[in-house]
């Protein structure tokens, strides 16, 4: 069944607000994803923080060309999602993640960071950010190993003086 008029503006109001409020989105290509596996994605990336919503390319491209975001509109192909949050790398990690699981059904088209327009590639080194946790444990890691030479060098002192 066709979208009427009404529905179709709704639905670029709606696309509007989220790029509007978004500080990063994440434009997904879903063709040949099962609707289970969509929907696991979903829960699992509402659980970061991270929502998705599949939206129509021509009324997407519509509201891109009606923003004052910096760069070229990575190409659009393919059946689209908008996947959004308002932390910054989370819905990039997300989508990224749940590329690697359904291998060829879901892809990363490009997206919007910094209220820039960011390409695949762009995109895809963003979601390879480790996560605030991984970054806190590569820090205390980073202090530690020279604090624990220092330790054994200690011991190993003392040990030769007993």
């Amino acid at each position: 069944m066709p979208i009427t008029k009404v529905q179709k503006k709704e639905i670029f109001e709606k696309v509007k607000d989220i790029l509007g409020k978004a500080k990063s989105t994440v434009f997904v290509n879903f063709h040949g994803l099962p609707v289970a596996d969509s929907s696991k994605m979903r829960q699992t990336l509402r659980a970061d923080g991270v929502s998705y919503m599949v939206a129509k390319k021509t009324i997407t491209k519509k509201v891109l060309e009606g923003t004052n975001i910096e760069g070229n509109i990575p190409e659009l192909e393919g059946e689209l999602a908008i996947a959004y949050g308002d932390d910054l790398i989370a819905p990039a990690r997300g989508v990224f993640d749940f590329q690697k699981k359904f291998d060829g059904k879901l892809s990363i088209l490009g997206g919007i960071f910094e209220g820039k327009y960011m390409s695949k590639e762009e995109m895809t080194s963003i979601a390879s950010i480790p996560s605030l946790k991984g970054l806190r444990g590569q820090f205390v890691n980073l202090i530690n190993s020279p604090l624990q030479g220092l330790v054994i060098a200690l011991d190993a002192i003392a040990e030769k003086k007993q």
